[in-house]
């Protein structure tokens, strides 16, 4: 089945494609801006502006959604894209550095409280795993399409506009993203019973998300692809112009490339996803990413210069890194109780990011200081050597359901009898969702079931009836 068959899905999925639209044009129009206050200096001031919004990611998405149950989730995604459409529409007025690093923080500290919340809700939406996978896909899709169609946009819009008006288009885009959102049904948050003030909901996400051993695997995937990805988007302008002589056309040709083949991957993989299974395709995909960016290192240091066969390694890194990634949002809602998942993809969206701040200093330092060729070696080989990482950290058997052992608490929290730790092996199935406002006490019990980290799992069992 379509994931557009489900019309919340259309509507979120064309909020989502608006705002990245609108993004990529404030991207551009950032460049042009930080060019007119720093001159020379803009390309520092915009690597600065890239590690500061891989800080806000950091920091911002692990606070945000470790809070996020605690507001209706139409409310806090409609919100934050008014502060984005807000703070967008005051860049045109900046004329110091500083304002230009405070607005830009705060527009992607809302972001990254946005972004896992709205992850979060897709499962609720599409809730047979066919459907989520193929809207994983056309969200990794619209990812790609922005890459391409906002440049050209831009140039298009900035031949009869000032670059100030691509500020003013993307803050209409959250806008447009806040109506589409309040528009929309969205259904209500399943309930969590997470005890705890702020520090200890900010630090659950982060906690949980690093005790599941196929999402460390995941972590350790997406850090081989942001080493692939860092590569492409670091280097490209130099190896297309320094050392294969082209012009800005051939770079853009190239970050084509890359994208195309993330795009036709991502058109793909649902055929092929539950034949093979996430473990070999994901990993499969970010070896043949790495190898990619190897092959590409081989020609570079036998100073070999035929811009096809360098296209071709870069078309294959889209794909290996579109296949490495796309299907991670069927781990983490496979891998997080229904009312914690803002706080999971929380997690997946800073650790992730995590990776890209460090993938990014890597290439550019290495490429500065050694050369080509040495950047594309280290970052080829470090990203063989997670994608490693991940096989170990992600076990072959993965089942859903684990068998594990519960000695007899006091707890005190609302509950219904749907829940697999709540008294069905005393024979109350069946019974009405009912809520205990005092302390009650869970009797010892041996069960099996989907196994998530919860309030009342706390870590991982790795034998049979082990203690949780």
């Amino acid at each position: 089945m379509t994931p557009f068959a489900s019309s919340a899905f259309r509507s979120l999925f064309s909020a989502q494609v608006t705002a990245l639209i609108g993004t990529g044009l404030t991207t551009v129009a950032l460049s042009l801006l930080a060019y007119d206050l720093a001159g020379g200096q803009a390309g520092a001031i915009l690597g600065s502006v890239l590690a500061l919004k891989m800080v806000a990611y950091l920091v911002i998405a692990p606070v945000a959604g470790g809070m996020a149950h605690l507001v209706p989730r139409k409310i806090w995604l409609v919100g934050l894209d008014v502060v984005r459409a807000v703070v967008v529409l005051c860049l045109p007025f900046v004329d110091q550095i500083w304002q230009v690093f405070v607005l830009v923080f705060v527009v992607n500290a809302a972001s990254a409280a946005f972004t896992p919340v709205f992850q979060a809700l897709i499962p609720d939406i599409l809730t047979d795993e066919a459907s989520y996978t193929k809207g994983l896909s056309w969200a990794r899709l619209a990812y790609d399409l922005e890459s391409l169609a906002s440049p050209v946009m831009a140039a298009v819009l900035l031949a009869f506009w000032q670059y100030d008006s691509l500020f003013l288009i993307n803050g209409l885009t959250f806008v447009v993203s806040a109506l589409l959102i309040l528009g929309t049904p969205v259904p209500a948050a399943a309930r969590t019973d997470r005890p705890g003030g702020f520090y200890a909901n900010t630090i659950f996400g982060l906690s949980a998300y690093l005790k599941t051993p196929r999402l460390r695997g995941l972590l350790a995937l997406h850090f081989a692809v942001s080493c692939v990805g860092a590569i492409i988007i670091v280097n490209t302008v130099v190896l297309t112009r320094s050392f294969l002589d082209g012009d800005a056309q051939l770079t853009t040709v190239f970050l084509a490339c890359a994208g195309g083949g993330s795009m036709a991957a991502a058109l793909l993989l649902p055929r092929f996803i539950d034949h093979i299974g996430e473990r070999k395709l994901m990993t499969g995909g970010a070896v043949l990413a790495g190898l990619a960016i190897l092959a590409a290192s081989v020609m570079a240091q036998a100073t070999v210069q035929v811009v096809w066969a360098y296209a071709m390694a870069w078309t294959v890194a889209g794909i290996g890194m579109s296949v490495a990634q796309t299907p991670g949002g069927r781990l983490v809602q496979r891998s997080a109780g229904a009312g914690d998942r803002p706080a999971y993809f929380a997690a997946n969206f800073a650790l992730s990011h995590g990776g890209w701040l460090f993938a990014y200093l890597l290439a550019g330092w290495v490429g500065s200081r050694f050369g080509l060729a040495a950047a594309f070696w280290v970052s080829g080989g470090v990203a063989l050597l997670a994608v490693g990482g991940s096989l170990r950290l992600w076990p072959r058997h993965d089942p859903l359901e684990l068998t594990h052992a519960h000695e007899g608490i006091w707890h005190n929290h609302d509950h219904d009898h749907d829940d697999p730790h709540h008294h069905h092996e005393h024979g109350t199935d069946g019974e009405d969702a009912h809520t205990h406002p005092h302390k009650h006490y869970h009797p010892p019990v041996v069960h099996t079931h989907r196994f998530v980290i919860d309030s009342h799992h706390a870590h991982w069992p790795v034998e049979h009836g082990e203690r949780v």
